[in-house]
């Protein structure tokens, strides 16, 4: 996680009275809920994405905030000074998106939301494929696999939803990038 993926986290005011509640005390759902304001299902959902993003822990007495986490993203930030990485799309928007699921040339994970999951994946295969050269499926499975993170989406999965797009076409074994699908467009 980074200081930007804290930040857009943080973006959601729900998200910051779950927190803000477990912050200053509160151990469980219940509690959580009657000191943010929050619903139960509000309270439930804010602290899945909290937990999902390890903002938020849960250890033997209930939950509890990540404070290592923090304190490890004030370090790199203090150390590093680098502004976020720009993946040259020029498009601002689309940037945002890319530095949510794409970190060191790596997918964190896909989106769930398909708008979003079109553009990350078009963005890998723009990344890993020329567009009109031919590739052989295992040249291609070699290309996929270094974007995907030991745990959750596999390179079998990405081919399939590039097929699938038209990011790549596929015939008779060969894959090859569309000379039309040249540009990441929203």
């Amino acid at each position: 996680m980074t200081s930007d993926d804290v930040l857009r986290l943080f973006a959601d005011e729900k998200k910051v009275r779950a927190f803000a509640a477990v912050a200053l005390g509160a151990r469980g759902t219940a509690e959580v809920a009657e000191r943010a304001g929050l619903s139960a299902k509000e309270t439930l959902a804010a602290l899945r994405r909290l937990q999902d993003r390890e903002v938020v822990v849960s250890d033997d007495g209930g939950l509890a905030v990540a404070y290592d986490l923090f304190r490890d993203l004030a370090r790199e930030t203090a150390v590093s000074g680098e502004p976020p990485r720009d993946h040259g799309t020029g498009d601002e928007r689309v940037e945002a998106l890319l530095r949510t699921f794409v970190r060191d040339g790596r997918l964190v994970r896909l989106p769930a939301q398909w708008e979003r999951k079109k553009l990350v994946l078009r963005h890998v295969a723009e990344r890993s494929f020329e567009a009109g050269r031919e590739y052989s499926e295992r040249e291609v499975d070699d290309r996929l696999r270094a974007w995907c993170p030991e745990e959750g989406i596999d390179h079998v999965t990405l081919r399939r939803h590039l097929v699938d797009l038209h990011h790549l076409d596929r015939q008779d074994g060969v894959y090859r990038r569309s000379p039309e699908d040249t540009a990441l467009l929203a």
